[in-house]
């Protein structure tokens, strides 16, 4: 629970910091620019108040590692995909976009700071810990920070101790780890797709590169 706050403060300090002008670069994840990846965000926040607040009496389904499937790459036909843009446009002036998550996401940062990490949740047909659910989610936003800062050489990293958990949630979902040495945004990056592998890498990667990219969904 310690890296979820973490991991979501660092994130949205980092959108605060964004200049408006940096809101119409391109982010890291394919078609969105950042303004829409932040848009995104807001979702996400929205997303997690829903569940803390929505309690199961099922056993778990999934964890922190099992919450998450490997899927096909993004082909752009995915409607909530495609109404990102256009509802993110539709803020008009970053400030209103900053403001929205800040609003929301300072929510769900309280929120998940007073939830009791045992008691069980639903989400997406799936039933976890709140423990597990907000571990899932130092990934979330720990690979959308790599995603808003693609661009802005100039912006803040992820904290270190988020990349190496998220790299070890990916590592466990490959079954395998990557080279050691792959820093731990390397390994994120070119574990998730988010960027070619060098022929030096694909050479250190072995076996594993004819594996990658692990699309996470």
């Amino acid at each position: 629970m310690d890296l979820f706050a973490r991991s979501w403060t660092a994130l949205r300090t980092a959108v605060a910091e964004t200049p408006d002008e940096d809101f119409e670069r391109p982010s890291g994840c394919t078609g969105w620019l950042v303004r829409d990846l932040v848009c995104h965000l807001v979702i996400d926040a929205q997303d997690v108040l829903i569940t803390l607040v929505t309690p199961a009496e099922a056993e778990p389904t999934v964890d922190a590692v099992t919450y998450w499937k490997l899927v096909d790459p993004p082909t752009g036909d995915d409607p909530l995909a495609a109404l990102i843009p256009r509802l993110a446009a539709a803020y008009g002036a970053p400030a209103l976009l900053r403001h929205h998550l800040d609003d929301l996401g300072s929510a769900a940062g309280r929120a998940a700071a007073l939830a009791d990490p045992t008691l069980r949740v639903s989400t997406q047909n799936e039933v976890l810990t709140v423990g597990d659910y907000l571990s899932a989610y130092v990934l979330e936003w720990t690979l959308h920070h790599l995603d808003l800062i693609a661009h802005l050489p100039s912006a803040a990293e992820p904290p270190a101790e988020t990349l190496a958990a998220t790299r070890a949630i990916v590592e466990k979902i490959a079954g395998t780890p990557f080279p050691s040495s792959f820093s731990d945004t390397d390994a994120l990056l070119v574990g998730t797709g988010r960027r070619a592998p060098t022929d030096a890498e694909e050479s250190e990667l072995g076996d594993l590169a004819a594996r990658l990219p692990f699309v996470l969904g």
